[in-house]
């Protein structure tokens, strides 16, 4: 007997934790911008919107059929690694790259949503191969597959959207059938190259090169390269157990922070609402992950489980890097922090992610 789709099949318990999670975002984001340059953008008030936007976005992708959007995804690569061209020549430039385009009064950022459609342009390539041992020429494939809208976003440059391709390719390698001793090569080779890349001084420019060093060493450049990483770590350090209490910081409210509403939204969260306010929110993100997993593991075929995953290793990767840079421990590539960073692009893509992932959830009785 056919098992219908039904709302009641909906993760409502993951709901509930992204919304405690954009909550916080919003409140925060007031807090970091209240006594700032910032606070007459209004920015809170613009990700509320976004929100609600992106509320209706999950609801609708979580209605279409998942393998409708599999089938889809060729013309949505297109006409996506279309737009990554057009961001190159017409699009908005700002501080020194080409990101946005603008239509209308509104900005549009390709880039961002491009990891959805690599989402499944990947899962639908691995899923057609049916999971068994991959040869070289798939390898290669996939890797072109990722490999040129990633080489699009670098042109830009936005070197830290393009990173985050990456772990899209490696969890459809990893589920799809790779073995230990292609894995090993390939990390081999690619050591090679990045360290070939990195000598060349042709592909990486010196700014880059200053941000993905200076985490390392920031003292060494204090005002420079060096600036964002010490000013972070100070605030985090400055939250103490407790913190100083919202709107109270005075890292963040004294605007040593940079763009505290954004990718350093973490740092301004950690200063005032201290150790055990970054331990609930690293919590949420777990569970929110672990609930992923669950779901990927209970989809009723491999393209959906290849969807979730893909969707997973975006997310684990972005909440990695972010917390990894506000702490030190990671240079600074401008990822913003999912669910809790200022940006309409990031949080849209964020929640069509999650919708796309509790369609495959909702549908795994369905035949």
């Amino acid at each position: 007997m056919r098992r219908f789709l039904s709302f009641r099949d909906f993760d409502w318990g993951l709901l509930l934790m992204v919304l405690i999670l954009c909550g916080i975002s919003v409140m925060e984001i007031y807090s970091a911008t209240l006594h700032t340059k910032y606070v007459g953008g209004h920015f809170h008030t613009k990700q509320v919107y976004y929100i609600l936007g992106g509320l209706v976005a999950m609801f609708i992708f979580s209605k279409i059929d998942y393998h409708k959007l599999l089938e889809w995804s060729p013309w949505a690569y297109g006409v996506f690694l279309l737009s990554l061209v057009a961001v190159k020549l017409v699009g908005q430039k700002v501080l020194g790259a080409r990101r946005w385009i603008s239509f209308a009064g509104i900005h549009f950022q390709p880039s961002e949503w491009v990891k959805l459609v690599l989402i499944l342009a990947v899962a639908r390539y691995f899923a057609n191969l049916g999971g068994r041992d991959l040869t070289w020429k798939e390898i290669g494939k996939a890797f072109a597959l990722v490999g040129v809208p990633m080489l699009l976003v670098l042109a830009q440059p936005d070197m830290g959207t393009a990173l985050t391709y990456s772990p899209i390719l490696f969890a459809g390698l990893f589920l799809g059938g790779i073995n230990w001793k292609q894995a090993l090569i390939l990390v081999t080779t690619g050591a090679v190259l990045v360290i070939g890349a990195w000598d060349s001084g042709k592909i990486l420019k010196p700014y880059q090169k200053a941000r993905l060093t200076g985490f390392i060493n920031p003292d060494n450049d204090p005002r420079g390269a060096g600036y964002q990483v010490l000013q972070a770590k100070i605030a985090v350090g400055a939250g103490g157990i407790w913190g100083a209490g919202a709107e109270k910081g005075t890292q963040t409210q004294g605007a040593f922070i940079p763009i505290p509403h954004a990718d350093f939204i973490f740092a301004a969260f950690g200063e005032e609402h201290g150790f055990v306010g970054a331990i609930f929110v690293l919590l949420l993100y777990f569970l929110v992950l672990m609930r992923l997993i669950q779901n990927a593991q209970t989809a009723a075929d491999l393209s959906g489980s290849l969807i979730i995953m893909g969707v997973v290793a975006v997310l684990t990767f972005q909440i990695a890097v972010n917390v990894g840079m506000v702490i030190g421990f990671m240079p600074v590539t401008g990822i913003p922090l999912p669910l809790m960073s200022y940006g309409g692009s990031s949080v849209l893509f964020t929640f069509m992610a999650l919708g796309v992932a509790m369609n495959v959830r909702m549908r795994r009785f369905v035949n």
